[in-house]
Parts: C-alpha cells; structure tokens; sequence
C-alpha cells in the first residue's frame, strides 16, 4: 500500500494532480480542499494516500491531512459510497462540517453535495456516526493556493464545479453570486461551494 508520497508538483487541475517523485510520475486523484492546500506547480509537496484496486485500474488518492484521508476510508465502507462519491463529500465540505451534519442529523445539506440523494444521505448519517469518532477530528484550517490567471479564474471555477457534478444552469448561479467576491479560481470555487451549502 502507499501510504504518502513526497515530491515536486508537475501539475494540477480540478480532482487530479501529476507529482514527480524521484523521476516517476504519479497521477492522483484529489478533493477540491486538498487542491486549495497546493503550492504552485513546481514546487514540494507531500500527500497521505490512498490507493484503490479495482479489476480495470489501480486508481490513488491525494489528501492534504491524515484526518481527510480517514474520513475518505470510513465513507468507502458505507453501503452505496464509493470513490467519487466520497471526493465530492471532502470536495463540498470539511472534515468538521461534515462532522456537524451527522451530529445533527442534518439530511438536507448532505443532499445538496453532488450524487448524494436523500436515501444516501440518511444511510451516511446511520452507517457513519459511530465510525467518526475515532477520526481524531479537529480544526482542519488550510491555506488557499497562491493567485492562478484571473482572466480565466471563473472558467477554471466553472470547470471545477462540473468535474464535481453541479449542473451548468446551477455552475452560473453560483458563480454570479461569488463572482465579485474573488479573483483567483481557488477562491471562486471555494466561496461558489459555500454558498451552495447555504442554500
């Protein structure tokens, strides 16, 4: 199993990322909060991991705390979760958020992440609750990523929230209501996500 990688960062985009560990690259896939937590491409990072076998692929997974990466594997055990569910969960809120949800039994915000309908929902709130407590949850406070191009930050925002399963139609919203609020892609998403769960 591999269980972290240190590295120069070669690229990144919404969910995956490409690390260059002592000449061989890794492909990882990665939620929107490990993303914000990146330095600019070029420079160091470590990730804890997870990989996952399947029959048609070997598929690794970033996390930018070991806290996420738990909480990636205890949503991975619950009946009807699977991979891209549980990044779009560590995508549209943080490892407390989530917490809170579950501590108060709060289905409506679980069903406005994307692929999560209410039977999901309420199944995470009953399969979960006990498994969290030994996740050693605490404040998960992380930096945003450095400024990208902010001539194409709402583009790179509106291509994030589509990797992460939101709607065109409901990608404009969100974007028109935070638009003015930021100026790098990061940011956009962040605040865009936010707002979401609001709603």
């Amino acid at each position: 199993m591999i269980g972290q990688l240190s590295g120069t960062l070669l690229n990144k985009q919404p969910n995956e990322l490409l690390i260059d560990v002592a000449g061989v690259g890794y492909e990882l896939e990665v939620p929107m909060s490990t993303l914000f937590a990146l330095p600019e491409v070029g420079q160091a990072v470590t990730l804890r991991t997870h990989l996952l076998v399947r029959d048609d692929a070997h598929i690794l997974f970033g996390f930018a705390t070991v806290v996420e990466r738990k909480l990636f594997r205890a949503l991975l055990k619950v009946n009807g979760v699977g991979a891209k569910m549980a990044l779009a969960v560590l995508s549209s809120m943080s490892v407390d958020e989530f917490a809170n949800c579950v501590s108060a039994k709060d289905v409506s915000a679980l069903t406005r992440i994307p692929g999560v309908g209410k039977k999901t929902a309420e199944r995470l709130l009953v399969e979960i609750a006990d498994r969290l407590e030994g996740l050693g949850i605490g404040s998960q406070a992380m930096p945003l990523v450095a400024e990208m191009a902010p001539s194409s930050a709402e583009q790179e925002a509106g291509e994030a929230l589509a990797a992460l399963g939101y709607k065109e139609a409901e990608i404009r919203k969100m974007l028109k209501a935070v638009v003015e609020q930021a100026t790098d892609s990061a940011s956009l998403i962040k605040l865009a996500l936010q707002q979401a769960m609001r709603r």
